[in-house]
């Protein structure tokens, strides 16, 4: 083990449910380290302001199944520049903490790398984002439950889409990513799922729609809010094709990132929080501590940012031969 001895946690980007897991994970498994804790309220914002608390094992009691960040998250327009970063640096270096563990995604990660860059301070990062859409681990902290927040809510759609012979069209989450999209529209045996990582056929979309079973009481489509036209502009295009369909549209929103986080959630969570902890008093820096094939393996910031661009086939081949 290193001769780190004070260890800081923050969450920053868009909050996922787990995140306090993993803070828990984080504090606790330090301290059986032998490590000074700290928390850093506000993400990168509170590094660069100074709003850093020391935490212990009571500070996290009882947050393991609440959704959210105790530690709150917020963009950090300070933190990209070099001043700001330099703030952030006097802020620690003033607490003797020598190591830090980041919980986000992308842009968290983008910001770790420059803060080792310029300062060489060892940092572990672990993966929190309901996207799924990091290189380095089979999933993120948050999507477990995100997606089974969208699967609750187009259940509850198909219901009352049923009754009325309606087609509902469904947006999700996912700006960059189609993955809660899709895995969601195959659970909800959605007639198709439209995603930023594949063009649009709408003629395919509207052939099928017209030859699938004519006798159907409900239809869903579900489309990733990052889909070029999104639910709203889809939804127009259905009922220029079909005026005898009643098409409705539902914006799942922001409901997706709250919630309890579920049991996959929890434990993936206090997994990669250890793993983090134990990675850093190791010697690693610039990694995130990812689970692959249900191991832990550590991927370099740069590798892990790089977003997944390739949909798996079989994925979207399943939702076609479903549909019918």
């Amino acid at each position: 083990m290193s001769e780190i001895k004070n260890i800081a946690v923050l969450t920053s980007g868009g909050d996922s449910p787990g995140m306090n897991a993993a803070i828990r994970a984080v504090i606790r498994a330090g301290i059986y380290h032998g490590a000074n804790m700290f928390g850093v309220r506000r993400g990168y914002d509170g590094l660069v302001n100074g709003e850093i608390i020391s935490m212990d094992a009571k500070s996290v009691a009882n947050i393991i199944q609440r959704g959210g960040t105790i530690l709150k998250t917020a963009r950090s327009e300070e933190f990209k520049s070099v001043e700001g970063r330099k703030k952030a640096y006097d802020n620690i270096k003033k607490l003797g903490i020598n190591g830090l563990v980041v919980i986000g995604g992308d842009g968290t990660f983008t910001g770790a790398s420059k803060f080792i860059e310029e300062f060489d301070i060892p940092i572990v990062g672990i993966p929190g984002t309901i996207d799924n859409d990091l290189a380095g681990t089979d999933f993120t902290i948050g999507y477990d439950t995100a997606i089974n927040t969208v699967v609750d809510a187009v259940d509850k759609i198909r219901d009352t889409a049923e009754s009325h012979d309606r087609l509902f069209v469904v947006e999700v989450m996912g700006r960059d990513s189609g993955l809660i999209a899709l895995r969601s529209g195959i659970s909800t045996g959605a007639e198709a799922v439209l995603i930023p990582e594949l063009t649009v056929d709408y003629q395919a979309i509207m052939k099928r729609l017209d030859q699938t079973r004519k006798n159907k009481s409900s239809r869903i489509i579900i489309v990733a809010e990052g889909d070029n036209e999104g639910g709203l502009v889809v939804a127009e295009k259905i009922k220029e094709s079909f005026p005898h369909y009643d098409v409705r549209v539902s914006i799942l929103g922001h409901i997706q990132r709250g919630g309890k986080p579920s049991c996959m959630d929890r434990v993936l969570a206090s997994r990669l929080g250890v793993a983090a902890v134990e990675g850093l008093l190791e010697g690693r820096r610039g990694e995130m501590a990812g689970l692959i094939c249900g191991q832990i393996q550590f991927t370099p910031f740069g590798k892990a940012i790089k977003h997944i661009d390739k949909i798996n086939d079989n994925l979207t081949r399943i939702v076609e031969i479903l549909s019918h």
